[in-house]
Order: C-alpha cells, then structure tokens, then sequence
C-alpha cells in the first residue's frame, strides 16, 4: 500500500535528521506525487489545502511537521525551543478546525516539550522526533486493531458502503473504516464496498475507489444521493464510515453527507458502524452541537469539476462535516474495543488520558 506519510532520514552527518514526506492528495487518482515538508508553512498549506487529509493521517503529519520545525531552529537553549515550539503549535492548530486529532497530536509534543526542558538542545530535539515517530507507529497498530474488531461484527456481511475516504490515504498505512475490508482481503476474504462519490470534493472517487482498485478490492462507485436507492434494493448489509470527532456522548462529526446516510441506513434496518481511534474522542464536549464545523470556500461547489457549474451572484453554503447523533449508530469500533448503546462509559474510559 501506498504510505500516506512517512519520515524520511536524512544521510548520517546531516544537522538534520529528517524531514516528513506526504502523497499530494489533490493529484490523485492522475498522478502520484510525494511532497516534503521542511517548513511550518508547508505543514500548515499541505493541512489546509487538503494535500494530506483523514484525521489520523493530520495528526501524524502534524506531528512530525512541529518536529521537524523545531529541528531547523537555531536557538542555543531549551526554554527558547519550548517557546517557538508552543508558537508553531498555535499556528498549525489554525490549519482546520474539525479534526480533533490535530489538536491531540500537537498538545502531545506540547506536553512532552515541558517536561523535557533540562534536556539540552540536541537532545530536546531527538526528544520531540521519537514522539512524533511513536505517534506514527501507534498509528499503524491502531488500524489493524480496528479492523480486528470491526471482522468480529461483520460475519455474513458481503457488501458493505462508505463514504468519503477513512482508507489507507486517510491514516498511515490501512485505515480506520476500511481496516476490516483491507485484513479481509489478506485473509483471503473479500468484502465489496460501495462508495459515495462525496461531493464536493470527491473523495469517495478520486480517492476511496483509487486505493480499493490499487488493492484489488472490488469497488462500486456511486453519486451520494444513489445511496439509499442501493440500500433499498438489498445491495448494503452494513455501512462503515470513519469519524473527524466524537463527542463524550458518541455523537460523531464526519465528512458532510453522513448524516443522510445514517438516517437511511436506520430507516433501511442496516447496521452503521463509525470506526475511530480514541484520540478522535473529545471528552471535553458533552454532545455534538459543540463540535466546530468547518466551512470551506464556495469555489468548491461553484467550480468542482474545473469549470464553473453554478451561475454567478447566488449565494453558496459549504460546510465540510455534519455530525450524526449516537442515536443512529449501531457501535463505534476503536483500536480499544467495540462500544454499544450508550456510548459513554466505554468512550470515556478508553479516551482517558493514559489508559
């Protein structure tokens, strides 16, 4: 599979030790093209711009991009390395406003940061790269964990539908909703997915259905608004979508149009699995109407195919996420465990800091 993102090491003697390399989302499915990441302002452009997106695979980037800023540093002291560290933090954190995961990522290099003050400055900085590298490799054994879980709830199931991209490209390496379809298929087991195209960006196509190809997978690509057509004529047994927050209560922001999906797979008696790691998990928020939801310009609508779709003057509304109620979801399958009915027991006790 293809490496979302990745640290590069550098050649031995380099001041340096290494930088963090991305696959340029917005080329894809025409072309693959790696991008490296030297500076915060191309951590901060690739964030935003959605070069490297999927909550996992932000926070890892993320991550490795403070790192690596702090490595470029020339600051003779440790204390004066925490401050420009807290100030870049700031900055990236400013990037996107509805994964959680960035925030998680960037606090923890904050808090490792203050408790490695009397390191020197060398070592302060090797410091900061083992956790980055730490958090990337959790990342890899969180997914396969999730898939795991996930095969346990999917026995009998053929088929299944996703929306958006919560694949390989969305984490480090086998993602969160498409885990189970991914270690299905090494076991020798397929799964079908049918995938929402999910406007206006397209992800479910240029993405979802691109690395499901790569793969081997068998993929149906389908407009959003086919989805409840396929449910209805018996084609979905289950649907797997990935998550970009979930509040304390289970209540879940995901990339927008999954709301309607859950509503119809509820009226159509299919099961609705979110799959997240913990560190998409906000405690701090009761329920889902304090989850930020991000608007992004209109050109995304008005020009989504390369030429303009939409007369001029009118006005546009183009939130990025929709958060879908606990109530319409059958379980939340983290790298912990699967969590059932009220969702707030498990999620706060997985989510706890050092558990």
């Amino acid at each position: 599979m293809i490496k979302t993102v990745e640290w590069i090491s550098e050649q031995p003697g380099s001041p340096v030790p290494g930088h963090p390399r991305i696959i340029d989302q917005t080329r894809l499915p025409g072309e693959i093209r790696y991008l490296d990441l030297h500076s915060p302002g191309e951590t901060w452009t690739a964030i935003k711009t959605l070069q490297v997106r999927g909550a996992p695979a932000i926070g890892v980037a993320a991550a490795m991009g403070l790192a690596v800023a702090v490595l470029e540093l020339d600051r003779p002291d440790t204390p004066g390395l925490v401050e420009e560290l807290n100030r870049i933090a700031d900055y990236l954190a400013g990037s996107r406003p509805t994964a959680v995961n960035l925030f998680w990522a960037l606090d923890r290099l904050r808090a490792v940061a203050q408790t490695s003050t009397r390191l020197a400055p060398a070592a302060f900085k090797r410091r900061l790269v083992e956790e980055a590298l730490a958090i990337y490799r959790e990342d890899l054994d969180m997914c396969r964990a999730i898939g795991r879980h996930a095969l346990t709830l999917l026995e009998g199931v053929h088929t299944v539908l996703t929306h958006c991209n919560a694949g390989g490209l969305a984490t480090s390496l086998y993602g969160t909703a498409l885990a189970p379809v991914y270690l299905a298929h090494e076991q020798g087991r397929t799964l079908r997915v049918f995938a929402d195209e999910t406007r206006p960006l397209l992800q479910g196509a240029r993405l979802t259905a691109w690395e499901l190809k790569q793969a081997g997978i068998p993929v149906t690509l389908i407009c959003d608004n086919m989805a409840a057509r396929v449910m209805f004529e018996g084609k979905i047994q289950a649907v797997l979508v990935g998550a970009d927050r979930i509040a304390a209560n289970g209540d879940t922001a995901n990339k927008i149009g999954t709301y309607g999906v859950a509503v119809s797979a509820r009226h159509h008696g299919i099961p609705f699995y979110v799959l997240a790691p913990t560190s998409t998990v906000d405690l701090a928020l009761p329920d889902g109407s304090g989850i930020p939801i991000e608007e992004r310009d209109s050109e995304e609508i008005a020009c989504g195919f390369g030429r303009r779709t939409a007369p001029e003057g009118i006005a546009f509304y183009n939130p990025a996420f929709d958060v879908t109620p606990a109530a319409l979801i059958t379980a939340i399958i983290c790298e912990k465990g699967v969590a059932r009915g009220d969702f707030r027991a498990d999620l706060a006790r997985w989510a706890k800091p050092g558990m």
